[in-house]
């Protein structure tokens, strides 16, 4: 065959082609599924209350959230209160504005800024901040390595190497004027983060002597308007056991729990009553705290998101452990995205299931969170619901050990669970997206 101007030319049309549909494009699909989020700007020297707060707060009735019987219904998504666009889009979709906002946060930079909280109690939601104390930057691509951060090993917030940063964050909150959530060091239970049972030399008496540690500061500055949120991934084969790292009724509120529908080479289809009711069942052995699906989603293998969603919504009723669900409404590789806004058939679906008026909850300036799920039943139209817990008074003691025998973890696995999410380096401004 000639060699000839056209055939050359044709040539390397047809390369570049190749290029582009699999390397190029591939890279553009990541990029645009994470856009940099815009940042508040710099943190002013002085963070006054806004006006409004306080207005808020001297109208607001006192609530016990959710009241008894009900559930509330929260979203995650990959910028938080940094970029609020992700919220409006999914609100638009489902017809109304959720009642939780969870935003994550890293420790390596992020000094106190109000307005990541003031953001989101503004629009009328409860602002729930997972707080990571690690560098998301420094997070390595290789899976088994992710948690491999000694810097923020738990031995040394133990220790207080922290605890100005830890102060400052505290004496921030409680300047706020109304009540925020805290999911701290979460999927404790696993190995991809540095304060993980099973990274960085940890032992699960550290992880609860840190998460007291911690709890003890907010307590000694007295920022008491603080739900704590417990939260590890849901159990699997090689997770560290649960109750070996509960810090205790005294310095939880709420349980929090991680678990998905459809991650890389994890097809199986599996309800939401598969991914959490097992987990559930262990957490009653050692806590009756109230539980929050802090991180859920799913994926639309098979063409299933939509029937997934419906079916979420038909088995809440069958949970009353469960007081809230917060959907992961981002998308954090190719093969995973669980927005429902991009989805008319999710959002439908979703729309439909978040009608029914267990899930009309609203949060309040006053709000109280409720401590126990014991005198809860579904549907609301069962016994009466008991009376806000007060807020001068702890809450019972766990029958969790007080300090449980120092003890290495199990080995680690290298596989991420089925079910549980895989993070990536998509993050916030200044924070992390877990």
């Amino acid at each position: 065959m000639r060699i000839t101007v056209p055939r050359v030319l044709g040539a390397l049309v047809l390369a570049l082609m190749i290029t582009y549909t699999f390397v190029w494009a591939p890279n553009l699909v990541d990029s645009q599924a994470a856009p940099e989020a815009p940042g508040l700007g710099p943190i002013p020297e002085h963070q006054p209350a806004p006006s409004w707060v306080k207005e808020r707060a001297a109208a607001a009735p006192t609530e016990v959230f959710p009241p008894a019987g009900k559930k509330f219904l929260g979203i995650m998504t990959a910028h938080g209160s940094y970029d609020l666009a992700p919220l409006d889009e999914f609100s638009r979709a489902v017809g109304r504005d959720p009642s939780v906002l969870q935003f994550s946060v890293g420790w390596a930079d992020s000094p106190f800024d109000r307005r990541l909280f003031d953001q989101v109690a503004k629009r009328g939601l409860m602002p729930l901040m997972a707080w990571e104390p690690w560098d998301f930057r420094k997070e390595s691509p290789i899976e088994e390595e992710r948690g491999n951060q000694p810097e923020y090993a738990l031995r040394h917030i133990i220790a207080g190497r922290f605890d100005d940063y830890i102060t400052k964050w505290a004496e921030g909150v409680k300047e706020l004027g109304y009540p925020v959530a805290i999911r701290f060091a979460h999927e404790m239970n696993g190995f991809w983060y540095p304060w993980a049972a099973q990274a960085n030399g940890n032992t699960t008496d550290q992880y609860i002597q840190a998460w007291r540690h911690v709890h003890d500061i907010f307590t000694r500055v007295g920022a008491d308007d603080v739900t704590w949120v417990w939260s590890p991934n849901r159990d699997y084969d090689g997770s560290t056991p649960m109750q070996s790292l509960y810090p205790g009724d005294e310095y939880v509120d709420w349980v929090g729990l991680s678990g998905y529908f459809g991650t890389k080479g994890v097809e199986e289809y599996k309800s939401f009553n598969e991914i959490f009711q097992p987990t559930v069942r262990a957490l009653r052995r050692f806590t009756q705290r109230p539980v929050v699906i802090t991180e859920t989603g799913a994926v639309d293998f098979d063409g299933r998101k939509a029937e997934w969603i419906s079916e979420m919504f038909r088995q809440l009723p069958e949970n009353p452990d469960l007081i809230g669900v917060i959907w992961y409404e981002a998308r954090k590789e190719r093969e995973a995205d669980w927005r429902i806004a991009v989805s008319p058939a999710a959002s439908e679906a979703y729309r439909t299931g978040m009608g029914d008026a267990r899930y009309d909850v609203k949060w309040t300036f006053k709000a109280t969170p409720q401590h126990s799920v014991e005198q809860t039943a579904d549907p609301p139209k069962s016994p009466a619901p008991p009376s806000a817990p007060s807020t001068t008074t702890k809450p019972p003691t766990s029958t969790a050990p007080a300090r449980p025998t120092t003890t290495k973890p199990p080995t680690r696995t290298t596989t991420r669970p089925a079910g549980s999410r895989t993070p990536t380096a998509t993050r916030t401004a200044r924070g992390g997206a877990g």
